[in-house]
């Protein structure tokens, strides 16, 4: 479902599909784990290759958040396509997360 990749100070999770409370807690763990992990102070969910975002994908990753807040560690969202973007505006949580268009708009902001 997923892949992950780690570079130095950061961790790029790629979902990919659907997520939605079929997979939103498995999806949920892996994002704790990166967050929790001392190998990185960031982490970046690469957006990219999800086509559907439900409530329980979405508390998943409001969760991620606070979570990484408590660890003073950085969670951001990079190539969100337009279909789940509207999500996170309706929400208004596009107000909350760093969304960047690439995970390069990432890199330089970080650099």
């Amino acid at each position: 479902m997923q892949s992950l990749l780690v570079r130095p100070q950061a961790v790029i999770i790629r979902p990919c599909g659907s997520l939605n409370a079929a997979n939103a807690t498995e999806f949920q763990q892996q994002l704790n784990a990166a967050v929790l992990s001392e190998q990185n102070n960031a982490l970046v969910v690469d957006m990219s290759q999800v086509e559907a975002l439900d409530s329980a994908g979405l508390m998943a990753l409001v969760s991620t958040l606070n979570l990484a807040k408590v660890h003073q560690k950085r969670l951001s969202l990079c190539s969100v396509s337009s279909s789940v973007r509207i999500v996170f505006e309706l929400t208004q949580l596009d107000r909350v997360f760093e969304i960047f268009e690439s995970i390069s708009g990432f890199e330089l902001a970080a650099a």
